[in-house]
């Protein structure tokens, strides 16, 4: 009896183990892939993006294979593939917003707050976005259901409130989008994502400098 309880415990232990090396190998393949996102979208010359991209695609796409049933792999194929739909733009980019917005959906169905709410908010942005029907399936409506969820699981972070500031600016609602641009810089820097974080901020800041050009009037009656 006493060898069988020894045999459990240490079976636990191995499996704790083992647990654990799996979600240590994730984290650092996650971090990997986010820094290579971050030097192709702001450190990367716009003549090399659409190469970068297609090589963090397949990253990305082997990086889920290796972790199956496990929601972030699945949002930062997504973010790949929604950033690199930007870059490439044309017909292709339409079908690679589709297929974003089919991870981040899966992804939902495994853990929705995962990431600090970065399900809603690229899908948020997917359908600020894309065109709408009967091209696409943006739609602005279900862009701020999605911009508000994601607020609600993170109201301080950076990305979300730098997406829903944009869109904001897009509706014409200038004010409140300053303002949730303005929370956006003085978010809490996140470790590990330094150069992430200062490639938002540059875009953060060209917004806000672009509202207060254009729009000053309504900003300073607010």
């Amino acid at each position: 009896m006493f060898r069988k309880s020894i045999a459990a415990v240490v079976l636990i232990i191995g499996l704790n183990s083992a647990v654990f090396a799996v979600q240590s190998n994730l984290d650092e393949s996650i971090a990997d892939l986010a820094h290579r996102w971050a030097k192709a979208s702001y450190q990367t010359p716009d003549n090399q993006k659409e190469a970068s991209f297609r090589d963090l695609i397949a990253t990305a796409q082997q990086l889920t294979q290796n972790f199956p049933g496990k929601a972030e792999p699945l949002i930062w194929h997504a973010i790949v593939l929604s950033t690199a739909a930007k870059v490439n733009g044309g017909l292709g980019a339409l079908g690679m917003a589709k297929d974003a917005r089919d991870l981040l959906l899966a992804a939902e169905k495994i853990n929705p707050a995962s990431l600090d709410g970065s399900i809603y908010n690229s899908l948020g942005s997917l359908y600020a976005k894309v065109p709408g029907w009967p091209i696409g399936f943006g739609d602005k409506k279900k862009a701020r259901e999605y911009f508000e969820k994601a607020l609600a699981i993170n109201p301080k972070g950076i990305d979300i409130n730098y997406f829903y500031g944009d869109f904001l600016a897009d509706q014409g609602e200038y004010a409140k989008a300053a303002e949730h641009l303005k929370l956006a810089l003085a978010a809490t820097p996140r470790p590990g994502r330094e150069d992430s974080d200062a490639g938002r901020r540059e875009e953060i800041t060209h917004l806000l400098e672009t509202l207060k050009q254009k729009h000053g009037d309504q900003l300073a009656s607010k």
